[in-house]
Parts: C-alpha cells; sequence; structure tokens
C-alpha cells in the first residue's frame, strides 16, 4: 500500500517510517523543506514530497492508497497556528483524499478531545482543534481510524498497550508506541470506522487492536 504521511518530520512520523521500512507498505513522507529528505529516507521513506499543510496538497498525494495524519503544531502554539494544522490542514486533507478517491485515512487525536471543555485550560484550543477535525472525518465518507493516545512520552516503545473504545484514567505511551500502533491499525480489518484511547499496557499491540 501506498502511504501518505503528514507529519513525517515530527517525532511520531520519523518513528513510523522507521516502523514501515520493515513492512510491505511505502511511505510518502510530506516535507516542508527539501532538506529534510535525506534524512527521512534514510528513516525510511520511500520518497518524500514537498508540500504545506496550510495550501493544497492534491499532487503530493496522487496515487497513494492511505493517509495516516500525524501532524501538529502542538499543544504548546498559540490558538492560531493550532487552528491552522490541527484543525483545518487536517480537514483540507480528508477532503482533498476523498476527491481524489483515497479511502483510507488514519488520524492521530488524543486523549479527551471529545471534551475539549473539560481538558486543562491552556489545552483547550488544541483539544477543541482535534475535535472538530475528528468530527469531519467521522462525516466525510471515508475510511477512518482515530487513535487518541495519552500522554506522549520518549521512552523506549514496549510493544504493549492498554486499547479501550474511551479509557477512563487517562495514562502515557512512547511515541515509538503510537507508531506501531498506527502501522498495525493500517493492517487491521476491524479498525475500520473506529475511534479509541491508548496508553501503555501489558497487551502486545496487535492482540489489542484484535479485541476492539
Amino acid at each position: 500500500m501506498h502511504v501518505f504521511i503528514a507529519g513525517a518530520n515530527g517525532q511520531i512520523g520519523q518513528y513510523l517510517l522507521q516502523e514501515m521500512a520493515e513492512s510491505d507498505h511505502e511511505a510518502r513522507a510530506l516535507i516542508r523543506d527539501p532538506e529534510q529528505g535525506p534524512k527521512l529516507q534514510q528513516l525510511g521513506a520511500t520518497e518524500t514530497v514537498v508540500g504545506d499543510l496550510e495550501q493544497d496538497c492534491g499532487e503530493a498525494m496522487r496515487g497513494c492508497d492511505a493517509v495516516i495524519f500525524t501532524a501538529g503544531s502542538g499543544p504548546h502554539t498559540g490558538p492560531d497556528k493550532t487552528i491552522d494544522v490541527d484543525q483545518e490542514g487536517a480537514i483540507r486533507l480528508m477532503d482533498t483524499a476523498k476527491a481524489m478517491g483515497i479511502k483510507r485515512f488514519i488520524m492521530v487525536s488524543a486523549m479527551r478531545a471529545e471534551e475539549p471543555d473539560k481538558g486543562p485550560e491552556k489545552l483547550r484550543h488544541y483539544l477543541w482543534a482535534k475535535r472538530k477535525a475528528d468530527d469531519h472525518l467521522k462525516s466525510c465518507g471515508l475510511d477512518y481510524t482515530i487513535v487518541r493516545p495519552g500522554r506522549l512520552t520518549n521512552e523506549d516503545g514496549t510493544g504493549k498497550v492498554e486499547v479501550r473504545d474511551r479509557l477512563m484514567e487517562f495514562g502515557e505511551i512512547p511515541r515509538q508506541d503510537v507508531a506501531r500502533v498506527l502501522l498495525a491499525v493500517l493492517d487491521s480489518d476491524n479498525t475500520s470506522n473506529c475511534v479509541f484511547d491508548v496508553v501503555s499496557g501489558d497487551v502486545p499491540i496487535t492482540e489489542a487492536l484484535a479485541k476492539l
């Protein structure tokens, strides 16, 4: 499968490229700066394309079978940039994918994005952007999966997680394991039109996803 990765130069994106290099899939990495290309190709990108999520990415996506959106302005940016990337950039990419006949779309969201007003005040603009992007994805007709990880860490992944439609306890998960979950979702038939929370746990990723 030819997979378009938005956010390939981010931390999760770079882990994802490494995981995909060991798979049967081919990764097309979206970059903003051509100088990022060689590094991402060394990590595992089959090819890199220059583009901007705040603009039309149709040509960059041509020929792909699926999209994985792991881009983000980050929760520490101002509301304007968060809306531009996490909300409007994501929605624009969904609409472009649908118009081009790309059916599969996997979104990295955030735990508690479904109730942003209950999140920490400094994160509410970020959670609201994620909420609006998630809502659009669920209603736009794409074959979607929305992955909502807990607090991200830079620890080495364990390959084991806890997955539920909704987890009551807020937890943590290494970025490396989020990347592994994304790749596993791509290969899982039962994650179609599915939304789930994921944190570190005791169950191997493929086994945890199979129980959704």
